[in-house]
């Protein structure tokens, strides 16, 4: 890749780390406050001296008990420690109370809405107002002893399990406290999970999008591309290729580099390939278009030191003609029948796009002849290194390599996969840079 320059501004990230874990147990240890004089709930017990190592599992318990006909027993975890207890008599004390280090919410069905008389159609806003306070805590719906009907609507509105009233007890309470905590987890996990999973699908989508689809309809050349980008899990980088055919009959062809590989980079790379297209199609070639591309690069930058370097080919209606052009990129390479393969002349080239204001890019003449294949690649194909040294492939060891496949009777496709593969097989491992080598191939006339 062209070598990079530092950047003004911090690129943004494109991955970030999972949240902090709502249900993780947390807070000091001890006793939790008991609630307002006259809760009907016992507390838990006072917790060893040297329990600060793993906190306890806090239970806040929302119900309107004066006759304190109900209590929750004392209970213990799984790891045998005492789970502290919170009361609440209303929804505005359960939202004060409702803090981080709560895992576990028991609601009383029974418990009135607030400020309004509890009808068929409602029966369980409560619940549902609950869910919204404590989106990321597990909660327990309390009934009455085989009202299962309305325990079963409860889940399916949001709880992680129901219980009935009058069948509390320690083991029993404690054993959903901790399945729900879980459940919770488990289910916020597989949201996210699946949120990951959709977010991937759709960049995936975006990106494949923005890959071009070459435009050769008429053409009998054959057309074959291979692309990686060196950012992981990404489908684009900063290399970017197209090839598309003009009505007068001629293939344009071009493959270019934005200097790094970051998110940024694709997307100025994209922004270079769409103008390119669309100023081959308006009839600019050589100069005058690569001084064009200079001019949206200059524009669309974010810093004054990002360049790009690019290689542009015009082939003849005919096949046998091409015309190319260098803005600091690696020259192409010619195989034609009966003769080694060989890289193109490229001392005629100018400088990178956005190096220099008013640079100029001669474009030279290529001969082709009757048969032939053109490879277009950056420089992400040669400068993976060979084993475990500090060599590099380079040009040389590039040439060689695919004079070598070509003898193997390899082509198109075929060819630029294993080229791909062996430069990572050299370099031991993935590629840290983008790689993106395409090729155009003219058969023997008949």
């Amino acid at each position: 890749m062209p070598v990079p320059v530092p950047r003004q501004r911090a690129i943004p990230a494109v991955e970030s780390g999972p949240a902090p874990d709502a249900f993780s147990p947390g807070g000091p240890p001890g006793i939790e406050p008991g609630g307002p004089a006259g809760s009907g709930f016992a507390t838990a017990a006072a917790a060893p001296a040297d329990s600060a190592a793993t906190p306890h599992l806090t239970l806040l318990v929302i119900e309107n008990d004066p006759a304190g006909s109900l209590s929750v027993p004392d209970m213990l975890d799984a790891t045998g420690k005492p789970i502290r207890i919170r009361s609440a008599r209303n929804l505005t004390e359960a939202e004060r109370l409702l803090t981080d280090d709560v895992h576990c919410v028991l609601l009383d069905l029974a418990l009135p809405s607030a400020g309004r008389t509890a009808g068929p159609e409602d029966e369980l806003a409560t619940l549902k107002h609950v869910l919204k306070l404590a989106s990321r805590h597990a909660v327990l719906a309390l009934t009455a002893s085989g009202d299962t009907e309305r325990g079963t609507e409860a889940v399916r509105v949001g709880a992680q399990d129901y219980l009935f009233r009058d069948e509390l007890d320690a083991r029993l309470l404690s054993r959903a406290i901790r399945y729900a905590v879980e459940r919770k987890r488990s289910d916020k996990a597989e949201r996210r999970l699946t949120e990951s999973r959709l977010r991937a699908q759709e960049n995936a989508r975006l990106e494949r999008g923005l890959l071009p689809t070459p435009l050769l309809e008429g053409s009998s050349l054959r057309f074959a591309a291979r692309y990686r980008p060196g950012r992981s899990r990404a489908l684009l980088g900063g290399d970017f290729y197209d090839t598309v055919r003009t009505p007068d009959g001629t293939v344009h062809a071009m493959i270019g580099d934005v200097c790094g590989h970051g998110p940024d980079e694709a997307a100025l790379g994209v922004e270079l390939r769409i103008a390119w297209r669309a100023l081959t199609f308006a009839g600019l070639c050589g100069d005058e278009l690569l001084s064009t591309l200079q001019q949206v690069l200059e524009h669309e930058r974010d810093s004054e030191e990002i360049f790009a370097t690019l290689c542009t080919v015009d082939i003849s209606p005919d096949g046998r003609r091409a015309g190319l052009c260098l803005a600091g990129h690696p020259s192409p390479l010619i195989a034609r029948p009966g003769k080694p393969a060989r890289l193109l002349s490229y001392e005629n080239g100018g400088p990178a796009l956005g190096m220099l204001p008013g640079a100029r890019w001669p474009r030279q003449q290529v001969e082709l002849g009757g048969a032939w294949s053109l490879m277009l690649y950056t420089d992400g194909l040669i400068e993976g290194r060979i084993g475990a040294g500090k060599e590099r492939l380079g040009q040389d060891g590039m040439v060689d390599m695919v004079r070598r496949q070509l003898a193997q009777g390899l082509q198109g496709e075929e060819l630029l996969r294993a080229a791909v593969n062996e430069v990572r097989e050299l370099n031991g491992g993935e590629l840290t840079d983008d790689v993106a080598v395409l090729m155009l191939e003219r058969m023997a006339q008949r």
